[in-house]
């Protein structure tokens, strides 16, 4: 089985008692929960942490590159400004892994500060705004991936609209950048069965 990091950054471990209004009040246990179910039905090894600290979360980024593992990453604040952060995320695309970037808010949608990602860049491709659903959509795309490697598609940190199968051709997570999209119909996340909401 393909083996993922979910790994968060600080304050995901005040997940439903921080600003619920803005992330939800599903708790990291919670997240973990289906974290972990999504990616049994998607055939992943999944391995969740979360961490307050800066050196851990690179630490871990080394782990993936060392171990052949993808990545899923809430880097939360340090998204803005952890150029350590950024160069850890580096080495993973480098290795030919997947790394998706992923947020439960949409920070373009929020305050001006939050609006730039220094891992975006960086990464694979971006997932946000869509609460805890980002962690199954991000897990949909490395699933989507096998044999698939490193950052393809459009402009660095291109935010990825998961719900729209032209960003998905065009970040290349439906076929070769700059493919055109597959023709008929195609199904919406809800329209899969058995993944839990």
């Amino acid at each position: 089985m393909t083996r993922v990091l979910v790994l968060n950054g600080p304050n995901l471990g005040r997940l439903g008692v921080r600003e619920p209004e803005v992330y939800g009040t599903a708790t990291m246990a919670d997240l973990r929960t289906a974290v972990e179910a999504w990616g049994e039905k998607l055939g992943l090894t999944v391995d969740v942490r979360q961490t307050d600290d800066e050196s851990v979360l690179v630490g871990w980024l080394h782990e993936a590159v060392d171990a052949g593992a993808h990545v899923v990453l809430n880097p939360a604040a340090f998204t803005h400004y952890s150029y350590a952060l950024r160069d850890a995320a580096a080495q993973v695309t480098e290795a030919g892994l997947v790394l998706v970037e992923v947020h439960l808010s949409n920070p373009l949608a929020r305050e001006a500060f939050r609006r730039h990602s220094v891992v975006g860049a960086v990464a694979t491709g971006t997932v946000a705004g869509f609460g805890t659903d980002s962690y199954r959509l991000a897990l949909e795309a490395v699933a989507a991936r096998p044999g698939r490697a490193g950052r393809t598609g459009g402009p660095p940190g291109e935010v990825l609209g998961v719900d729209s199968p032209e960003n998905l051709t065009r970040n290349g997570l439906d076929g070769p950048a700059g493919a055109p999209p597959r023709s008929g119909p195609r199904p919406s996340p809800g329209d899969r069965p058995g993944l839990p909401r």
